[in-house]
């Protein structure tokens, strides 16, 4: 049996049509990190999935502002440093430009930029916020 055949073999059903292809996992080995990302697109093509939208967690950030008692007002402005994309009241915004994805008691909160998929980092400290902005990296 030639190299071939041993590492790579189509399977047919009984009227000779193409079930799928048998890769021995030798084979795999050398090729699953060069194959993975061209895998994983034609997957996507062929059985695409609804994005799920992602609930804001409106409650926690109802928590923060409930218990804010900084030495400034809670700032609801919002800007991306990557698209340019800002707003002076995140909540406000029709349609909106930012989507909250995380907010903390201890004055950590996270959004996304709905332009261009940035997260926008604001960590509000006692007497000053401190705002980084991580650009969206395709997995």
């Amino acid at each position: 049996m030639n190299a071939e055949k041993t590492h790579f073999q189509p399977v047919y059903d009984q009227d000779k049509n193409i079930l799928g292809i048998w890769i021995s996992p030798q084979l795999w080995a050398k090729v699953e990190s060069a194959v993975s990302d061209t895998f994983d697109k034609a997957l996507e093509e062929l059985s695409p999935q609804p994005k799920k939208e992602m609930v804001e967690p409106m409650k926690d950030w109802d928590l923060l502002a409930q218990y804010w008692d900084w030495a400034y007002p809670m700032p609801m402005d919002v800007h991306c440093e990557q698209c340019g994309a800002q707003t002076p009241d995140w909540q406000k915004d029709e349609p909106r430009k930012f989507r909250l994805c995380s907010a903390t008691l201890a004055g950590l909160v996270n959004f996304e930029c709905l332009g261009c998929r940035s997260h926008i980092i604001k960590k509000h400290f006692k007497k000053h916020v401190d705002v980084e902005c991580r650009p969206f990296l395709e997995k």
